[in-house]
């Protein structure tokens, strides 16, 4: 007999805010390892809505749910959530991984993602780079789409869980940059 080492993967992303699109990805992701760190970038240049700790949080509300319907369908691996604000390849070397998990909505993500796992390759081609294609329901969410919505007072329930959604609704209730943002053209403004 052999002693089965644990797999550790690493999905790495801003999650601001989380949506059901990470959520599926999650999910997915956290039955093809033994252990899961979702790892939470620091990413302050992407301009955050949440802080960092904010959005661990955030994450770390939806894993119980996540972990639940997992143990309903017999998967029983673990994941966790860590803030990370170091280079990648790092973190995840740093946790014991041997896979980072990334989550593809169309062709225009390839091209990206296929470039930032050739650079990791080289920094450690120990760690393998697996792409997960987002579910048809879900390829068209992304984060920014989530927050303009938000900010210009539309429905984002269908996105993101009602948890996130009230946080992000009293995020832009009591921002008094609210109005300003909202008269900037965006893909939901004309």
């Amino acid at each position: 007999m052999t002693d089965k080492k644990t797999r550790v993967g690493v999905y790495p992303g801003t999650f601001d805010p989380i949506t059901k699109g990470h959520i599926d990805i999650i999910r997915r992701a956290s039955k093809t390892v033994d252990h899961l760190v979702v790892a939470v970038a620091r990413n302050a240049g992407k301009g955050p809505l949440f802080s960092l700790d904010e959005r661990v949080e955030m994450v770390r509300d939806e894993i119980g749910d996540i972990l639940a319907r997992n143990r309903e369908d017999g998967f029983i691996g673990t994941i966790d959530v860590k803030p990370f604000g170091s280079l990648l390849m790092h973190f995840a070397e740093s946790q014991g991984a041997s896979v980072i998990i990334r989550g593809l909505r169309a062709v225009s993500d390839f091209e990206y993602e296929f470039q930032m796992a050739g650079m990791n390759a080289r920094l450690n081609p120990k760690i393998e780079t697996t792409f997960l294609m987002a579910s048809d329901r879900h390829q068209f969410i992304s984060s920014r789409f989530v927050k303009e919505i938000g900010r210009l007072g539309g429905e984002i329930t269908e996105f993101v869980s009602s948890r996130v959604a009230e946080r992000v609704m009293h995020r832009f209730d009591g921002d008094p940059a609210k109005d300003s943002q909202a008269k900037q053209t965006g893909p939901f403004t004309g």
